[in-house]
Parts: C-alpha cells; structure tokens; sequence
C-alpha cells in the first residue's frame, strides 16, 4: 500500500459500476475530482445480481481491515429485475429477497466503522427497443422499464426505512427529455450523458448531507497542498500559485456541470 492514507470511497456493483471508468463514466470523473483527495476504488461485477454480491461481501468488505472505508456507493438492482427464466437460470432474484439482500448489504457495511457513509443507488430505466436491438443472440431478456421501476421503488423505500442516503436512477434519468436516445450505450448502459446525470445526483448528496467530516470534494483537503516555493511563478515574478486545488475546476469547466450542484 502507498500512503499516505487517504479517504477510501468504493463503488460496489454490477455492470452500471464495472463500467463506470470508461466513455466518461461516472467513477472516472470522481475519480478526476477526488484526485488529490481520495482514492476512488473499484469493485464492480458485470451481470451480478444482489444474491452474488452477498457471497463476496465478507471478502470485499472485510470487517478486520486496517482501514474501512470512508464512502461505499452501491448499485445492484437492474440484473435482479429480469424476468425469471423458465430454466431457473438466469440473475431474477424476487423482489421480497432483493429487499432483503439489499438491507443485509446495507447492515454490513453499517458495522464497518461509525464513519462509514453509505449511499445506495436504485435501478436505472432501460430502453426496451435499443436492449432488443443489441441482444438478439440472447432472445427477450425479459428487461422492461416497469420492473426496473419496481425494483427501484422498493430500494428507495428501504434507504428510507433504514436511513440511507439514496438516489432514485430511474426517476432522475428520465428528467431528460431525449433520455431514450442520449442516455445509454446499448439500451442498459450509460452514455457520457447518464453518468453527467448520476454524477450531479451523487455529489448533490454529498454536498448536502450533514456528515461529519463532509465528504464534498470542495471540503476536502488536497494531499500535500501547502504552498511552496517550487510552485509555478506568477506573473509579477515574485509569487507563485499553489496548484494542488485547480484540477477539479478543469474537470467541472469541461463538462459543464451546473454550479449549484457542486459549489
């Protein structure tokens, strides 16, 4: 391990979290914004379902680690939802059992550490028509928006039984009006564009809850950043400007974020 010790955040998922560094994804612009702040590790399991991700949760998230995470944002729902294969293969988990997983999930990482912070998010909606399209070898998947809706209805509820910081995918996905065209890459996927839409819900949360410390990227310190003479020189020749801070600015001015998500 290199240090110094910085502020763990792990995304744990399925494929909306194994797929969140790539095509300006999500994980990567935090990774970008986090940068001098925090280490933003993965741990995403393309095709996953809640019922696999409690086999490993011990072996992620083991409760004698030196050092426990300080942020774990959590994604499992989309595979759970399909509809159940006449085989009884396939990754349906039912809904009363996905709950329960969820929540069991959620108990775990609660006992990690007081200073863990958790925040779940629901399942997305899909395009039906563009998943049909790129799925042909795998007949009808049984993936339809209303049972993402259902599955992301019942997560909200449990955040909120359980007091858990919880962004709602599927609703603020379809806020934008061209979300069917814009926002996925093969009909389930993310586009640039979702992961813009999660990424403002994500740091709006952490903006605006009362945590102690305050996860914001804004609140925390960068690593090694006190001034120093070896900085770049000013223009008057005499000062020189302390950089440490400034990448994230980049980061926000290229994908034009709105300032009242990240001030």
């Amino acid at each position: 391990m290199v240090g110094p010790v910085r502020p763990q955040f792990v995304l744990f998922g399925s494929s909306i979290v194994q797929l969140s560094f790539g095509c300006e994804g999500w994980g990567a612009i935090l990774a970008d914004l986090y940068s001098r702040k925090a280490d933003i590790v993965l741990r995403g399991y393309s095709g996953w379902n809640s019922r696999r991700a409690l086999q490993v949760l011990d072996k992620v998230f083991p409760k004698d680690a030196a050092v426990q995470p300080s942020l774990v944002i959590v994604y499992f729902g989309g595979n759970d939802s399909l509809s159940p294969h006449p085989s009884g293969l396939g990754p349906h988990v039912p809904l009363p059992e996905y709950v329960e997983n969820m929540r069991k999930i959620a108990i775990h990482l609660k006992g990690l550490s007081e200073k863990t912070r958790i925040i779940f998010l629901s399942a997305p909606p899909v395009n039906e028509e563009q998943i049909r399209e790129y799925y042909r070898e795998l007949g009808d998947m049984g993936r339809t928006n209303e049972l993402c809706r259902e599955y992301s209805d019942a997560c909200i509820e449990l955040c909120k039984e359980m007091d858990i910081k919880a962004i709602d995918m599927w609703t603020s996905i379809q806020k934008k009006k061209d979300w069917r065209t814009t926002c996925f890459t093969d009909g389930i996927h993310f586009s640039s564009e979702a992961s813009k839409i999660i990424l403002k819900e994500i740091l709006k949360v952490l903006k605006e809850a009362d945590w102690e410390p305050s996860l914001h990227f804004r609140s925390l310190p960068a690593e090694f950043g006190e001034d120093s003479p070896d900085d770049p020189v000013c223009a008057d020749g005499k000062t020189t400007l302390n950089v440490s801070d400034t990448s994230a600015d980049g980061t926000i001015e290229r994908l034009k974020l709105h300032e009242d998500y990240i001030i």
